[in-house]
């Protein structure tokens, strides 16, 4: 490990200031930059940096980062330092398109475990409250993916890779390989958990695959079928841990789910109202219009993210979607595609207005669902405000 001695945070939302605190704790100095700067004058903030540890929302080509490697100043981010501060902890490490959090929380539940990473908990803030040698599940993006170095988890696990957050990596194999940097560094008596058929992976873990049919130790409470697949990833690393089957089979019909995946709200004269608002690509969307067999009215779009959307539009034109509510600024582009599809559409550009129009139309036994398939920060402060807004919206139907 680099001998830490001063530090650059650069982005001091919630993982900075969690990174400050505990180099802070440490008695490491600690220089905090908000992610807005990084003009030439701002330069100055790198003399004398041993390491500048990056938030996953600054892009790796602004100024700061770009200096910083110019010099041959490292950039971790938030989860390679926690991953330094926490050496003594085994780390099981969730990555994947879709499906991280759930299954992230889901394992952390069988495993009696602390969970934390890209779930909101920075793994920073565990620093000196986890008692050496226990496990912690982390849920790893791909931005954070992006700059670590040294990250070895016990356990990785891929869930699915499908195109996302193509703004930001500029292209599919870009993004890809950000995300498969969870493995390179595992060693033999490390696991590597990924679909079943999957391509080979980095490092040299020992290879362990799994898939939606896998016979599980007991069906898992939360719905779908894309769930299911995540109940048999977490059973996979589950036993890869070494936890017992009555364990992992207590886990699985305990397990709630967590909020704005397929969150049940409410159901009003037979209507049933789901919050998917973390549907923030199409291949979620896809996943949540295949559990339900009743009729669906579907409120889809927010900031768009560089993918397409023609697939999700053929599939809703297969499946039992009455009309489609569009909302925020990838309305315009989503109304063409299922324009193409025959898909019946209502531009109703606000999310008031599309709970207001799918109840209005709704009939007892169908289900307005929320599940964007888009980002959320044209309107919204993130996914989990988009949804607090949704439910806000139909308490008060």
């Amino acid at each position: 490990m680099v001998a830490l001695r001063r530090v650059l945070v650069l982005g001091l939302a919630r993982s900075g200031e969690a990174a400050r605190a505990a180099l802070e704790g440490r008695g490491v100095e600690v220089v905090g930059a908000d992610r807005s700067l990084g003009n030439d004058d701002d330069l100055e903030l790198l003399d004398d940096v041993d390491v500048l540890v990056k938030s996953p929302g600054v892009p790796g080509e602004s100024a700061l980062p770009a200096a910083a490697r110019r010099r041959g100043i490292p950039v971790w981010s938030e989860i390679e330092l926690g991953a330094h501060l926490l050496e003594n902890n085994p780390i099981l490490a969730v990555t994947g398109t879709n499906g991280k959090t759930t299954t992230a929380e889901l394992l952390g539940h069988v495993l009696a475990a602390p969970v934390a990473g890209n779930v909101g908990r920075p793994l920073t803030s565990l620093v000196g409250t986890v008692p050496q040698g226990r496990p912690i599940v982390c849920e790893v993006s791909s931005f954070q993916l992006e700059d670590v170095h040294e990250l070895r988890p016990w356990i990785a696990v891929l869930l699915n890779l499908e195109p996302d957050h193509l703004d930001r990596h500029g292209s599919f194999e870009a993004y890809r390989a950000a995300k498969l940097r969870v493995f390179e560094n595992q060693r033999p008596d490390d696991a590597a958990v990924v679909p079943r058929g999957f391509e080979p992976v980095p490092g040299a873990g020992r290879r362990i695959e799994f898939a939606a049919d896998d016979p599980l130790p007991a069906e898992p409470r939360i719905p779908g079928a894309h769930n299911r697949e995540n109940a048999a990833a977490a059973t996979a690393a589950a036993r890869a841990a070494g936890i017992d089957e009555a364990t992992i089979a207590a886990g699985l019909r305990t397990f709630a789910g967590v909020p704005h995946r397929l969150e049940p709200v409410r159901e009003i004269g037979g209507v049933r109202y789901v919050n998917d608002s973390k549907a923030t690509n199409a291949a979620a969307a896809r996943r949540a219009l295949t559990t339900y067999d009743a009729p669906i009215h579907l409120i889809l779009g927010g900031s768009l993210k560089g993918e397409p959307f023609d697939e999700l539009a053929a599939l809703i034109a297969a499946t039992n979607v009455v009309t489609a509510y569009l909302i925020g600024q990838a309305a315009e582009q989503l109304s063409a595609v299922l324009a193409n599809a025959k898909v019946p559409f209502l531009l109703s550009v606000t999310l008031e207005r599309a709970v207001a129009e799918a109840a209005s139309a709704a009939r007892p036994g169908e289900v307005v669902l929320l599940s964007p398939a888009c980002a959320s920060y044209d309107q919204f402060e993130d996914f989990e405000h988009r949804g607090e807004e949704f439910r806000r919206l139909v308490e008060n139907l």
